[in-house]
C-alpha cells in the first residue's frame, strides 16, 4: 500500500478560499464524503473537533493535519488541501496554515493504513516537499509528488535497516541519542516528532533513533544494546510511556510538540549531561511521563485524576447495578429491606454493593501508584481500606468495629497522597542499603515497610477524618429545603464550567461519593447525585435546541453536529457540548453554567434522587420523582439554550 491509495484525486483540493479553521475543516469533511470515505459527516466532523479541542493540530511551518478515529469512517482515507491565503489554526509557531491533511481512521479496523500515515507524517516533516505540494496546480501534480518522495524515502530507509543490521564493533557506531515518541491519538504527531529528531540530528552530526509508539503498535523498538551505549534518552511524548527499561540512563521527558517544534534543544539536553537520570524504583513498570515546567498543581492533578479514573467504573457499574436491585425490588417497597426482599434484587444488590465498595480503596492505590509507581499501589490501597473502614488506635484495644467511623472520601484521598509520598520516601531511605539487596526491595522491603507506614498513619488520623466527615454528613443532611437547593445549584453548574475536566470531575466525584452507604448520608446523598447528573445532561442539550430551534445562529454543519448532542445529553455525556465550547468559549459555557445551575437547583427543590451514578434520561426508571427530575433537566436546558441564542448574532445567509 502507497500513501496514494489513501488519497484519491477527488479528495484534494488546490487553491481552495477558507477564511477561518473550521472553514477549512468543514470543505476537507465534504471531501471525504465525496471520496467515500465518511459515512457520517456531522459525526466525523464532531470527532475531529473534539480532537482539536484537546490541542491544536497545526504543527507549525504551515501544516496542519486534523484528524479523527470514529464509528463513522467506512475506510481509511486521507484529503487533502491548500489555501494560499492561509488560516489561522493556533501552530505553536503563530504562522497561518496553508497546507492541511486531514485523516479518516475507522474504529475495530486493521491499522495497516496507520503505517502509510506515518510516512506521510514523517515527510511533510522536509520543507523541500512541503514546497512542492503548495506549488502544484492540480491533483494528479500533487499526488505525483508525494508518489516521488515516498520512493525515496522507501529507498532511504531500505539502506539504513541494512546499515542497521551490520554487527557493531566500536562504541562510536551505536546511537548517540535515543528517543520514543507518542500521542495520544498515534496518527500524526508521534511520527512527526520521531521525524524532526532524526532530522536535526543528522543536521547536527549526532546519530539518533527514534521508537515510535502510534496506533499501529511500537515501531523501530530500541534495543538493550542500543540502550546500554547511548548517552541519554528523549522522550517526546503526550501518553505514558514505559520508562522501565532506562533504569540507571540520562532521560528527559516532555510533550511531543517540543520533538516537533524544538528537536535541536531536546538533542542538546541530553548530549550536555542536563538530564537527569532515571531510576526505576524496584523494578516497577513506570510510566509516568514528566512533562517539562510541570506545576505542583498539575502533579497534584494528575495523581488524582489517575485514582479517579480507576475508580469511575467500579463506581458506574456498581452504583448501576445497585440502582436495579432497586428497580427490581417492588415487593420490598416501603420496607426495611427494600432492594435485598427477593433473590433477583439481592444478586444484584450484593454484586452491585461488593463493587461500590472497593470505590475509596482503588482511589487512595491508584493515587499512590501514580505517585511512586507499582511500589505504591499496595500502601495505596491498604489505606483506601482503613479510611473506609475508619480503623484507629482505640480498636486495636476492643476489636469492636461497631464504633468504627468512616473517614470517608477525604481520609482516601489523604491515604491515597500519602501512601505515594512514604513509599517514595522508603525508596530513597532504602538507596543506602547495599546492592545486594537490590533484588528483594520491590517484593519485600517496599511492601512490608509502605503498608505498615501508612496503616500506622492512618490509625492515628482517621479519627481527624471521621470527625470531618461526621460534621460534613451532619450538615449536608440536615441541610433545609433551600440550603439543599443552593448546594444543587452549585454542583449543577460545575459539571459546565469545563465538561470533563477539573471542575466537572470534582462535582462528579463529590456526587458518587455521596452515594457511598458508608457516607451516611442516605436519601441526602441521592439528592446530590441527581443534581449532579441532572447539571452534566444540560451542556448537550442546550447546543442540540439552540441548533434546532435557532438555525441562523449557526452554521449547516453546526447544525448538523447539534442533532448528535440529543442523544449525548440524555446519555449524561457532557463533552458532546465541548467543541461548540472550544469555537466560542464566550457565549457557549456561560450560557451551559447558567442552564446546569438552574436543573441543578430545581432538580433539589423537587427532592429528586437517584441511587445511580450514571446513565442519565437512561436509568428515569430508577431516579425518585422522576417527572419532576425530567421538568429540571428540560427547564435548564431551555434557559441555557435561549441565553445562548439571543446572545449570539444571526449569521449571514450562507
Amino acid at each position: 500500500m502507497r500513501i496514494t491509495d489513501l488519497l484519491k484525486p477527488e479528495a484534494v483540493a488546490i487553491g481552495a478560499s477558507a477564511s477561518t479553521r473550521d472553514e477549512v475543516i468543514d470543505q476537507l469533511v465534504a471531501l471525504h464524503v465525496a471520496a467515500g470515505n465518511v459515512t457520517d459527516a456531522t459525526a466525523y466532523k464532531a470527532g475531529v473537533l473534539a480532537r482539536e479541542a484537546e490541542f491544536s493540530t497545526a504543527v507549525g511551518e504551515g501544516i496542519a493535519i486534523p484528524h479523527a478515529k470514529v464509528a463513522a469512517v467506512a475506510q481509511a482515507g486521507l484529503a487533502a488541501m491548500t489555501v494560499p491565503a492561509g488560516v489561522d489554526w493556533n501552530a505553536p509557531d503563530e504562522k497561518p496554515c496553508d497546507l492541511v491533511f486531514m485523516i479518516a481512521a475507522p474504529e475495530g479496523k486493521n491499522d495497516l493504513h496507520l503505517e502509510m500515515l506515518a510516512k506521510l507524517s514523517a515527510l511533510l516533516m522536509h520543507e523541500d516537499f512541503a514546497a512542492e505540494l503548495r506549488a502544484a496546480k492540480t491533483p494528479e501534480e500533487f499526488l505525483a509528488a508525494i508518489d516521488a518522495a515516498e520512493a525515496a524515502r522507501d529507498e532511504a530507509e531500505a539502506t539504513r535497516e541494512a546499515a542497521a543490521a551490520q554487527p557493531k564493533a566500536a562504541a562510536s557506531e551505536w546511537p548517540e541519542v535515543l528517543a520514543i515518541t507518542a500521542c495520544p491519538t498515534g496518527i500524526a504527531h508521534t511520527y512527526m516528532a520521531a521525524e524532526n529528531l532524526e532530522k536535526k540530528a543528522a543536521e547536527l552530526g549526532v546519530t539518533l533513533k527514534a521508537e515510535t509508539q502510534g496506533s499501529a503498535g511500537a515501531k523501530n523498538i530500541l534495543t538493550a544494546d542500543e540502550i546500554a551505549h547511548c548517552k541519554g534518552i528523549v522522550i517526546a511524548a503526550d501518553k505514558n510511556v514505559d520508562l522501565a527499561r532506562f533504569d540507571g540512563k540520562p532521560v528527559y521527558s516532555t510533550n511531543v510538540s517540543a520533538g516537533i517544534n524544538d528537536p535541536e534543544k531536546l538533542i542538546n539536553i541530553v548530549l550536555n549531561g542536563e538530564a537527569p537520570v532515571y531510576h526505576n524504583a524496584g523494578g516497577a513498570s513506570a510510566s509516568a511521563v514528566a512533562v517539562e515546567d510541570e506545576s505542583t498543581w498539575h502533579k497534584i492533578y494528575k495523581h488524582l485524576m489517575n485514582g479517579v479514573s480507576h475508580m469511575l467504573p467500579f463506581v458506574i457499574g456498581g452504583g448501576i447495578l445497585t440502582a436495579i436491585a432497586f428497580l427490581v425490588d417492588q415487593p420490598g417497597l416501603g420496607t426495611a429491606a427494600y432492594g435485598s426482599s427477593i433473590p433477583a434484587a439481592a444478586l444484584f444488590k450484593t454484586i452491585g454493593g461488593e463493587a461500590f465498595g472497593l470505590m475509596l480503596p482503588i482511589l487512595a492505590g491508584y493515587i499512590a501508584s501514580s505517585i511512586a509507581d507499582r511500589p505504591g499501589l499496595a500502601p495505596g490501597f491498604v489505606g483506601g481500606l482503613f479510611a473506609k473502614a475508619g480503623y484507629d488506635f482505640a480498636y486495636l484495644g476492643t476489636l469492636d468495629a461497631g464504633a468504627l467511623v468512616s473517614g470517608g472520601f477525604i481520609a482516601a484521598l489523604f491515604a491515597g497522597f500519602a501512601a505515594g509520598y512514604l513509599t517514595l520516601g522508603i525508596e530513597k531511605l532504602c538507596d543506602k542499603l547495599p546492592s545486594s539487596l537490590e533484588g528483594i526491595k520491590p517484593m519485600l522491603i517496599y511492601p512490608v515497610l509502605g503498608t505498615l507506614a501508612i496503616g500506622v498513619v492512618m490509625l492515628a488520623l482517621n479519627p481527624v477524618f471521621a470527625a470531618i466527615n461526621t460534621a460534613l454528613n451532619g450538615f449536608l443532611a440536615g441541610l433545609g429545603t433551600s440550603n439543599i437547593v443552593v448546594l444543587g445549584l452549585v454542583l449543577g453548574g460545575m459539571m459546565s464550567v469545563d465538561m470533563g475536566g477539573p471542575f466537572n470531575k470534582a462535582a462528579y466525584v463529590f456526587g458518587t461519593a455521596a452515594l457511598d452507604p458508608s457516607s451516611g448520608l442516605g436519601a441526602t446523598g441521592q439528592v446530590i447525585m441527581a443534581s449532579v447528573m441532572v447539571g452534566g445532561m444540560v451542556p448537550p442539550l442546550v447546543i442540540a435546541l439552540s441548533t434546532t430551534f435557532f438555525k441562523n445562529r449557526w452554521s449547516k454543519s453546526d447544525r448538523n453536529a447539534g442533532l448528535v448532542n440529543y442523544i449525548m445529553g440524555l446519555s449524561f455525556i457532557s463533552e458532546g457540548a465541548i467543541p461548540f465550547a472550544a469555537a466560542d468559549p464566550g457565549h457557549v459555557l456561560p450560557s451551559c453554567i447558567i442552564g446546569s445551575a438552574i436543573a441543578g437547583g430545581l432538580s433539589a427543590a423537587f427532592g429528586c434522587t437517584s441511587p445511580a451514578p450514571h446513565g442519565g434520561a437512561w436509568v428515569t426508571a430508577v431516579i425518585g420523582n422522576p417527572v419532576m427530575w425530567l421538568v429540571a433537566c428540560l427547564v435548564g436546558s431551555i434557559v441555557g439554550c435561549l441565553i445562548l441564542s439571543l446572545w449570539k448574532k444571526p449569521l449571514k445567509s450562507e
